[in-house]
């Protein structure tokens, strides 16, 4: 149930519900910015942007940063393979960088900081988003509290159950791995990597379900 609601392959999943009212608050900063706009999505993908039903005339360009190479079909997108680290692009490139929860992949906290420099560097603006490390109910495992738990417990429930989006991994040094490669931020060390931002609260019931930090910049015409 919980995979169904957070699927956001799935139309009528709650995640793609959430994707969608974000993607509405970006369109809206968007539509401040004077045409053409060249977006650097880090960790984007074709689908998304074919999902979220942007349209093809209205002169924004966009290009998919990936490890990998994404076989793109909008004529509008474009794929290149990088590193959000170290990204190879001169200093504001884009006219913003968007990102969609991928901040909390890339590392631990130097890493961290490291992308959200490089966005800082070749963005003119940015529009940044990552789940809360507060919220209770884990995003990628889907497993309440699990970012609390002790690191080999954590490595435990992976080893033995099929938790989220992973399948179980009996092995005790993948499964660290796997368990090590998410780092969620809470609001205070999240504001820290983007001091120029606002930070939106998206909620649920009440509750922080994640954080965007955009810049000021998109609230005028350049």
């Amino acid at each position: 149930m919980l995979k169904r609601i957070a699927d956001n392959r799935d139309e009528q999943s709650l995640s793609i519900q959430f994707r969608r009212k974000r993607f509405a608050f970006f369109l809206s900063l968007l539509s401040r910015l004077e045409r053409p706009v060249h977006i650097l999505d880090i960790g984007g993908t074709g689908a998304y942007w074919k999902t979220m039903g942007l349209d093809a005339n209205d002169q924004v360009f966009i290009t998919l940063l990936n490890l990998t190479q994404d076989n793109v079909t909008l004529p509008y997108l474009t794929s290149i393979v990088g590193d959000a680290r170290h990204i190879q692009v001169e200093d504001c490139s884009f006219d913003i960088v968007f990102s969609n929860s991928v901040i909390e992949h890339v590392g631990n906290y130097p890493d961290q900081a490291q992308m959200a420099n490089e966005v800082r560097r070749v963005g003119k603006n940015y529009f940044v988003q990552t789940p809360n490390k507060y919220f209770p109910l884990e995003p990628h495992f889907l497993f309440p509290l699990f970012q609390f738990l002790p690191l080999m417990i954590r490595v435990w429930l992976l080893q033995n159950f099929d938790l989220g989006w992973f399948t179980k991994t009996s092995d005790a040094r993948k499964a660290k791995e796997i368990v090590e490669s998410i780092r969620l931020l809470d609001k205070k060390e999240f504001g820290k990597l983007f001091p120029d931002a606002t930070i939106y609260e998206e909620k649920i019931l009440g509750m922080t379900k994640s954080f965007v930090a955009y810049t000021a910049g998109m609230n005028e015409k350049r």
